[in-house]
């Protein structure tokens, strides 16, 4: 509920924790006021709508990516609600998602252990051989799984189990190299138990790379077209939210998502930041990094959100339900329509932004990360 107390809809229902809500309509809203430019003659050019599903898991621009939806972009622009109005400079990380499921043979624990095959045995140990595994891999890599079957009851030996992971690394050359070695781990332990593995390969995505060039016309347009202008009954609710927060938890959020901690004084953005984290590494991924090994990229992040509020907390649904997550989506529809008739009436930006993209990518052309015969969702929710 839009109120600043943790009061659900409905118990144990869905809600927008990372604000994705506003997301499809804030990128909409900038689409249709270039459309309504184009249709007037003060504007010439294609404008493009992307309504991309499931960016939480990473399925939609991923497997957009691969069919090639994106190829023919000049450049991209998005947007993520978040706790500051600026640009991302960040590098989100790359990321592997896969479910290893292994098979055994059931058995009564007590009376005939000797005759199963034990698929939770083989679930622990790949589990056991990952969590050594951390000590070999590099520093920013990030290996975090859940158990999402452990077998029935405990005087049965569990004939099936299996392990979700997701694997992340700054870039994907980095994944690349990890990814093998867990292979290794879970092969390893099918061999040690006798259980047969299954790896379901769910999806892969690209770190993120932004573009200089595309990034600094989106900050730009963003101080043009200004802040989200918030009412004092914005501000009581944001005061009411920030008292729910624990403490600590301003500065831990702000330092692990690269924000200054001189921030952690405000309770609402109501300025434009300049760029904070630029050649730094994000704690997260997105499926807009293929996009950006495909075309010049940026995103923009408007503060929907109270300073400090941790992403997929009822904090930050609660605020992108009412007036502040609404303005701020406004306040950011305005900057990437602003940036995009930029890029569209000056051919020189757009120029810089190919040379730029052309340079960090080396000219190397996108390469999906999920396997060839892969062409459609393999995602279990």
């Amino acid at each position: 509920k839009t109120v600043p107390t943790r009061e659900e809809v409905v118990p144990g229902g869905a809600g927008h924790g990372c604000g994705h809500n506003l997301l499809g309509v804030g990128s909409l809203a900038s689409a249709v006021a270039l459309k309504k430019e184009i249709e007037g003659g003060r504007l010439k050019g294609t404008v493009r709508f992307y309504g991309c599903p499931a960016e939480e898991t990473l399925i939609g621009k991923v497997f957009m990516a691969k069919a090639g939806v994106f190829n023919d972009l000049d450049a991209a622009i998005t947007w993520h609600p978040w706790m500051v109005n600026g640009v991302w400079g960040g590098q989100h990380l790359a990321m592997n998602s896969v479910r290893f499921a292994f098979y055994g043979r059931t058995a009564h624990a007590a009376a005939a252990p000797h005759m199963g095959i034990s698929a939770l045995d083989a679930v622990e140990l790949m589990n056991i051989g990952v969590n050594f595994l951390r000590e070999h891999v590099i520093q920013e890599a990030r290996l975090h799984y859940v158990i999402t079957n452990g077998g029935g009851q405990p005087n049965v030996v569990p004939a099936e189990a299996e392990v979700w992971y997701y694997m992340r690394a700054p870039h994907r050359y980095q994944l690349e190299e990890i990814y093998p070695r867990i292979l290794k781990i879970a092969e390893g332990a099918s061999l040690m138990t006798g259980a047969r593995l299954e790896i379901k390969f769910q999806v892969g995505c690209y770190d993120y790379l932004p573009n200089r060039v595309v990034s600094e016309v989106v900050l730009d347009s963003f101080r043009k077209a200004g802040a989200p202008k918030f009412s004092e009954e914005d501000f009581v609710f944001a005061k009411s939210l920030e008292q729910s927060f624990t403490p600590g938890q301003k500065l831990s959020v702000l330092g692990a998502s690269n924000v200054p901690p001189e921030y952690g004084e405000m309770t609402l953005h109501t300025d434009i930041a300049p760029f904070y984290d630029w050649g730094k590494t994000m704690p997260g991924s997105t499926d807009v990094g293929d996009v950006s090994w495909i075309t010049p990229t940026a995103q923009l992040t408007s503060a929907t959100w109270v300073m400090g509020t941790a992403a997929h907390s009822w904090q930050a649904t609660a605020a992108s339900g009412m007036g502040i997550g609404q303005k701020a989506m406004i306040a950011g529809a305005k900057a990437m329509a602003l940036a995009g008739y930029e890029l569209m009436t000056k051919p020189d930006l757009l120029k810089r932004a190919k040379e730029e993209f052309r340079k960090n990518t080396g000219g190397k052309p996108y390469v999906s990360p999920l396997p060839p015969e892969m062409d459609k969702p393999q995602m279990q929710l």
